[in-house]
């Protein structure tokens, strides 16, 4: 894995080949399609460093980043036949990393709140209803006897009926992977969850008389 303080001066680089950076892609590009790979091995040895500090300042951690240079050089020999103008490589190179660098801070991001919703989905159930938020609190005597009778249910009941409960069309495969039920059984076991609490109220008179 590149580090970022061993990279080398690009500029340097450079001058060694005598030759700017948009030629040498050019050259390297042009060469390789005539059956010569050193060029591209030379271009591979420059351009990685350019193309790891554009990734990382976009604020890609250093084992994504390292995914995304390779890729962007495996794309680059596969299409290398389909390149009509050489010297606009170095710019595709450029923008081709830094868009994969967006897309994968956008997922990492996404991914850490897709996981911290998950985590806390189901907190309502378990939290006392005084300590409940403004918008959330359970105001009438009758919402807190069902509440009461919510978290007598069996957990996984309590979760499944969490999860459905907050969204108006839940996605069954996602309450699937979160709960790690079949798809096919969310429905019966959410029907029987339902009659379950259905019978606690009927019987508690607290409930009928609120």
């Amino acid at each position: 894995m590149m580090s970022d303080d061993l990279v080398e001066p690009v500029d340097t680089a450079l001058r060694d080949q005598g030759e700017s950076l948009v030629d040498q892609a050019a050259h390297a590009v042009e060469a390789y399609r005539a059956g010569e790979r050193e060029p591209l091995a030379a271009l591979v040895h420059v351009m990685t460093p350019l193309l790891w500090h554009t990734v990382r300042a976009q604020g890609v951690d250093q084992e994504h980043a390292q995914d995304i240079v390779q890729n962007v050089w495996l794309t680059l020999v596969r299409d290398i036949d389909q390149i009509r103008d050489p010297r606009a490589t170095l710019q595709w190179m450029l923008v081709t990393a830094k868009r994969a660098a967006w897309r994968a801070v956008r997922r990492t991001r996404d991914e850490a709140l897709r996981q911290d919703a998950d985590e806390h989905a189901t907190d309502w159930l378990t939290t006392p209803v005084d300590e409940l938020p403004d918008s959330l609190a359970v105001r009438s005597e009758r919402d807190k006897v069902l509440w009461e009778h919510v978290r007598a249910l069996p957990d996984r009941c309590r979760r499944l009926l969490g999860l459905v409960a907050l969204v108006e069309r839940p996605d069954y495969a996602v309450v699937s992977q979160a709960l790690g039920m079949p798809v096919g059984s969310i429905g019966p076991t959410r029907g029987r969850c339902l009659a379950k609490l259905r019978t606690s109220l009927a019987a508690d008179p607290t409930w009928s008389l609120s």
